[in-house]
């Protein structure tokens, strides 16, 4: 079983449901921060001592305060810590369940699990660990696994990209459309442009394009 692990988590109550549920599958060192920032620092000075981490759990979602951080979500440190560290294992425990934000998880990021915070959530996270445990095995919990079958996958390809980058810069449907023409991209109609949107609002639940360009910011999409 996993020896040491590093949770990364902002809330206390959590963090201690964590460790009393991980306590029970005999692991010696279970250690915890509240801000990304700490998470990668530790990581990287336990590489340097030469007693690294074996696995990072790590929320998405870091609630802001006075204190400055370079790096502000789970995302974020997620994508540092795998470049730093291909190897090391990696679960998120979040409430979010928004397709695209898994699967850019699972595929750009090689996370490891992906289970979701509910009523059952602490009994999947070791569940999950306990599975990824020695094995190249990838656990996700039901309520999110649509996001990683293929029959739910959707590509954002460039036009995707350059749709919600003009609606951020406040032009028009009319006007992204003449873009468009000058890029010699098609489609470039009007219609086909607002069945775009929609789609790509459908797919990131968004409520309206102002909501969906928030979406795609946070995702680091443009």
């Amino acid at each position: 079983m996993f020896q040491k692990i590093l949770i990364a988590e902002d809330m206390d109550f959590i963090n201690s449901g964590i460790k009393a549920e991980l306590t029970k599958l005999a692991i010696n060192e279970i250690d915890y921060v509240q801000y990304c920032d700490e998470a990668l620092l530790k990581l990287k000075r336990a590489k340097l001592d030469h007693v690294p981490f074996d696995l990072l759990i790590s929320d998405l979602s870091f609630n802001k305060d006075s204190k400055a951080q370079k790096i502000n979500s789970g995302d974020e440190l997620i994508k540092a810590v795998r470049k730093e560290f291909p190897n090391l294992k990696i679960v998120v425990f979040s409430v979010e369940d928004k397709p695209y934000r898994i699967q850019t998880l699972y595929n750009d990021h090689k996370i490891n699990g992906y289970v979701w915070k509910s009523r059952d959530g602490l009994r999947e996270l070791k569940k999950a660990i306990q599975k990824i445990y020695n094995s190249e095995s990838f656990y996700i919990s039901p309520h999110c696994a649509n996001a990683i079958s293929k029959s739910e996958v959707v590509e954002i390809v460039d036009y995707d990209i350059f749709l919600i980058k003009y609606l951020s810069d406040g032009y028009s449907q009319e006007q992204i459309s003449d873009k468009l023409k000058e890029k010699n991209w098609s489609p470039t109609s009007i219609s086909s442009i607002e069945k775009k949107i929609k789609f790509l609002r459908e797919h990131f639940n968004a409520n309206n394009p102002t909501h969906l360009v928030s979406i795609a910011k946070d995702l680091g999409l443009i």
